[in-house]
Formats: structure tokens, C-alpha cells, sequence
């Protein structure tokens, strides 16, 4: 029995030392490939080439190593290579422990430099002024809707949308204590409270809530107060060694985020994407309609429409639109084309590869 443990252990050594060889090799082509690019002014992260290996990948594995953690473990590699040709500085709304720091690593991975922010205006103009490369924000939640600090900041900023990320959202009550009894007041931010709203009232309904300006905040105050509870993710609790009082606690347990990758360029096609519009239309009869009529004459599938009011003019509106395809792509040229001619004004803020 002993022996036989030995012989499997010493097999997965020969395998290790094949992968690590393997990997070496492959970074050293990454270099070759780093050097191509740095000839051409091309840019070194291409969202669409890694959704590509991803994809590739998963449908070429036949088991038992598990698809998602193909993913996982690319991500790593990947993140790894791209230090090889350049270290990747990446500027996300903070602090460290949020929802937002978890989809930046979960883009990113480990080897780049994650960098909080305070606010998401502080984000843009950390890559406005190339003291990062990339920018992650969050854009809205199936729950509670768009963030709207972000889309105002498209209304003012020259940065284009990069790539987005899914990210599933579990919230966690968390105490110093772990106990259920102990808890006084809950902190958190106010879109998780709204997240949560349900289990609040059943489970503890006559416990003042407190707004705060982030999980990870709400995580560090909690730290420190042994009355309180934080409704936070689980990275949140670990970071600020916090017990979990409750686990999973959102009202809907199929809730998602979405996140935006802002960055100076917008990538090229990669045949999975999206893009994003911005314009102002002219007040008049039938004017909606028309909006709408260059996509579907051409059968682009519109994947969101979201309004948001002129903060200068009274009673006028910026409508911010998702369709699938490229800008690039012939059909979504016309169509943005078409609709052109019906705004006052518009704007592309970005094509990019679909998050899976």
C-alpha cells in the first residue's frame, strides 16, 4: 500500500516537472511576443485573445480536471506571462476586500499590481493620467440596477470600455464574535443592505442599519466594534479576521455584477463582443422609435437601455445603450451611423469581448 502510494506520488513529481518545464517555454515566447508587439505600439493585454484560450481550453478538456478551474489556473499563467512583458498597474475602486478588488484579480490575476481607489472618479483618472494601465469599476447589479456614479463619469471622460466581468455576489454577515446575539447595528454599503433587505427584516428586524462607503469598509469598522456586523464578502471577513455569523444572505440567490475595464485604447474584434453607446436624441414625436429602428432593421440584438438625466439641462436625458457586435463590425458601423443623425450628440465608449 505504501509502495504503491509512493509510485502515484513520484508520477505526479514527472508530471510537475513536464508542466513547469512546459511553462517556461511557453514564457519564453511570450517574451518573443512581448518584443513583437513593443516593434508594432501594440497593446500587451488583449481581452479577447485570453477569452479566446479560455474558451478553447474548456472545449477541448475531457475531464476530470474541472472546466472552471481551467480558467482559474490559465488566469494565473496568463497573468504571470503579461509581467514578463510588462507589469500591469491596475487602478480599482477600493479599498482592498470588496466585490471590486475581487473581480479586478479575477480579470487580472495575482501577478499584476492591484491598486485601490477611493472613489470611482479617482479611478478614471488614475488611468486618464497613465499612472495605471487599466481601471475596473462597477457598472450595475441585477439587483438594485446600474451604478450611476460610473455612468456620469462617461459623460465626462475620453476612456474606452476595455472588457467587462461577471461577478456572482454572496454576501456574508460577519462579526468579530460570529454570534447572531451579539450584533447591535449592521454596516455595510447601501447596495448590499438593498441586497439583503429580506433576511434583514426576518432575521434581525429591529437592528439599526448603517449606510458606509464600501463592504471593505463596513468589514474595518466591524473590526474594531464588537456590537456590530458587516455584510461584506468572504475575502472582506478574511482580510479583517472576522467570524461568519451567516453566510449567503442576498434575497436573490442567482445575483450578479457586472464590471467595466476602462483603459485608454479599445480593442480590436475578437468576434464575441459588445459595445457600448452613449448619445442625447432631440425632443420630438416618434423620436424613440426611431432610435431603435437602425438596429433592428439590421438585426443587432440590443442587450440594454439605461437613461440617465443631463446634470445642466432640466428634463433632458443621455440613454446609454449595449448591442452586440463590434464597432467595427459593418452593420453596427451603419446602425451607430443611422442613429447618429437623430442626436445631438453620441458616443462610442467601447467594443469589447462578452464576459462568458
Amino acid at each position: 500500500m505504501q509502495k504503491n502510494l509512493l509510485n502515484l506520488r513520484t508520477r505526479i513529481d514527472e508530471i510537475d516537472d513536464k508542466i513547469l518545464d512546459l511553462l517556461n517555454r511557453r514564457a519564453e515566447i511570450v517574451i518573443e511576443v512581448g518584443k513583437a508587439k513593443a516593434g508594432k505600439n501594440q497593446e500587451f493585454y488583449v481581452p479577447g485573445r485570453e477569452q479566446a484560450i479560455y474558451e478553447r481550453l474548456r472545449g477541448k478538456n475531457p475531464g476530470p480536471f474541472p472546466s472552471e478551474g481551467i480558467r482559474r489556473v490559465f488566469r494565473e499563467i496568463i497573468s504571470a506571462s503579461l509581467s514578463l512583458e510588462q507589469p500591469m498597474k491596475v487602478a480599482f475602486f477600493g479599498p482592498q476586500g470588496t466585490f471590486t478588488h475581487a473581480a479586478a484579480m479575477k480579470q487580472f490575476g495575482f501577478s499584476a499590481q492591484l491598486v485601490a481607489q477611493k472613489s470611482i472618479p479617482a479611478v478614471f483618472d488614475e488611468v486618464s493620467r497613465e499612472r495605471a494601465h487599466y481601471g475596473v469599476v462597477p457598472v450595475e447589479n441585477s439587483t438594485e440596477g446600474v451604478v450611476s456614479h460610473t455612468l456620469d463619469m462617461f459623460m465626462e471622460s475620453d476612456l474606452t470600455i476595455n472588457a467587462e466581468i461577471l461577478l456572482e455576489i454572496s454576501h456574508y454577515l460577519v462579526s468579530r464574535s460570529g454570534r447572531m446575539e451579539d450584533v447591535r447595528k449592521v454596516v455595510s454599503h447601501p447596495q448590499p443592505l438593498a441586497q439583503c433587505r429580506k433576511w434583514l427584516e426576518e432575521n434581525l428586524p429591529d437592528i439599526p442599519l448603517v449606510d458606509v462607503g464600501s463592504t471593505a469598509m463596513a468589514a474595518q469598522m466591524v473590526a474594531e466594534d464588537e456590537s456590530a456586523a458587516a455584510i461584506s464578502s468572504e475575502m472582506a471577513a478574511s482580510l479583517y479576521g472576522l467570524q461568519i455569523v451567516k453566510e449567503r444572505i442576498e434575497d436573490n440567490p442567482s445575483n450578479f455584477t457586472r464590471f467595466l475595464v476602462i483603459g485608454k485604447k479599445m480593442p480590436a474584434p475578437s468576434g464575441q463582443d459588445k459595445t457600448s453607446v452613449m448619445f442625447s436624441i432631440r425632443d420630438e414625436p416618434g423620436i424613440l422609435y426611431r432610435m431603435l429602428e437602425p438596429f433592428s432593421k439590421r438585426n443587432i440584438n440590443l442587450a440594454k437601455i439605461e437613461s440617465r438625466p443631463m446634470k445642466k439641462k432640466a428634463w433632458e436625458y443621455i440613454f446609454f445603450l449595449d448591442m452586440e457586435g463590434h464597432a467595427a463590425d459593418e452593420n453596427v458601423r451603419i446602425a451607430i451611423d443611422e442613429l447618429k443623425g437623430y442626436c445631438q450628440f453620441l458616443k462610442i465608449l467601447g467594443s469589447y469581448p462578452r464576459a462568458r
